[in-house]
């Protein structure tokens, strides 16, 4: 199967550290669609990215405080649909699923909350991400089709892998992001479990 181009990004960050640069390159550059959700959305338009909010991808508004707003079967299965069966393609034709090639995604910042002096358990309980490492093991499950980019270090390098191949990334990179996000989650889950058996 050939390296995909990459169409549509859903980017959906904590830390903002040169989010607004990338999104906007690959909007200019690469004539990406950016799907955004809340104050990464938010960033992105004020930073001049032409982005569409999550809620017109799904057909449902961010709810519950935040805590529901990717969960939905237009991101996941956007993100894990098989582009080389056509069982797949059918199922996302009839039910209005857009593929989605890329996502920009990193979590919550739960050691950085747990770690502060005074942090409450319900602060803390809320600073674990759910919609984030959903999204982050969808897309690197399905890294033959899908570029998972988590961390902000790995947007130049990113951009020059697209700029050298069309607007693609390579199945070799793909793989190399989607080592990176299951020891991310593998790590921000063990984070969790060793914070919470301290509280009980």
């Amino acid at each position: 199967m050939a390296d995909p181009k990459v169409k549509l990004a859903l980017v959906s960050v904590t830390d903002k550290t040169g989010v607004v640069e990338f999104a906007k390159a690959l909007s200019d550059e690469f004539g990406v669609k950016i799907v955004s959700t809340g104050g990464t959305a938010r960033a992105l338009a004020a930073g001049g990215v032409d982005v569409t909010p999550i809620e017109e991808l799904t057909g449902f508004p961010e709810m519950m405080d935040g805590r529901v707003k990717t969960l939905h079967p237009r991101v996941h299965g956007g993100l894990l649909a098989r582009r080389d069966l056509e069982s797949h393609m059918a199922a996302a034709a009839e039910h209005g699923i857009e593929m989605i090639d890329m996502i920009v995604v990193n979590l919550y910042a739960f050691e950085a909350t747990v770690a502060k002096p005074g942090a409450t358990f319900e602060d803390c309980i809320e600073n674990i991400d759910i919609g984030g490492p959903s999204m982050l093991r969808s897309a690197a499950k399905n890294h033959a089709s899908v570029a998972v980019v988590s961390k902000p270090e790995m947007y130049d390098a990113i951009l020059e892998e697209m700029r050298a191949n069309d607007g693609a990334t390579t199945l070799a990179t793909r793989r190399k992001l989607a080592l990176e996000v299951f020891r991310t989650t593998s790590a921000y889950d063990g984070a969790i479990s060793a914070w919470l058996a301290e509280q009980i």
